[in-house]
């Protein structure tokens, strides 16, 4: 039975160090400039308030992210049974190991924000999809509420580098200063 427990943990390691190599080549290209819970160097990194359409995240376990829409004080997610919804800032935490939400913004801290993507997700709560961790996901669901069309993006550097050709903007993820109910 240990070999299965060896398995996944050498999967998780190499998930691990993928994204380690990913973020250095993202960072070197510009396409980001800080990620969840990067402290930069020399730079203030305020805490945002989040704004209707912006795009936010939390992190789990350390190696994946969760992302979602914000408007009016709430968080369209896609669940990981399929479900669409709207939730507090407290249940997007809830049962994820990350305490702190973030916000992408430009370099200059400007939160980056849709209304469309806003607008989309609205017409599509409560509807169901076929959740799949790599190919129909949270990242994936962000960007198509962005555009309105299915996207290739399967993971969280996926969707940096999606955001950063969307917004036409170097991304810098910022905490988040947000009531918690």
């Amino acid at each position: 039975m240990p070999a299965p427990l060896i398995w996944l943990g050498a999967a998780a390691l190499g998930l691990y160090a993928s994204n380690e190599l990913n973020t250095a080549y993202l960072k070197k290209k510009g396409i980001i400039r800080t990620l969840p819970g990067d402290k930069p160097a020399n730079q203030v990194h305020e805490p945002v308030a989040p704004k209707n359409g912006s795009i936010v995240t939390c992190t789990i376990y350390g190696v994946l992210d969760h992302t979602g829409i914000w408007n009016d004080g709430k968080i369209y997610e896609l669940n990981g049974d399929g479900l669409i919804r709207s939730i507090s800032p407290n249940r997007f935490l809830s049962n994820r190991t990350g305490e702190t939400i973030y916000v992408a913004c430009s370099i200059d801290g400007a939160v980056l924000r849709s209304k469309r993507a806003v607008k989309r997700a609205q017409e599509n709560l409560y509807q169901i999809r076929d959740y799949h961790l790599i190919k129909d996901n949270c990242h994936r669901f962000i960007a198509e509420m962005l555009t309105g069309r299915e996207q290739d993006v399967t993971s969280f550097s996926d969707l940096n580098e999606f955001l950063h050709a969307f917004f036409q903007e170097t991304i810098s993820w910022h905490p988040a200063k947000v009531d918690f109910w």
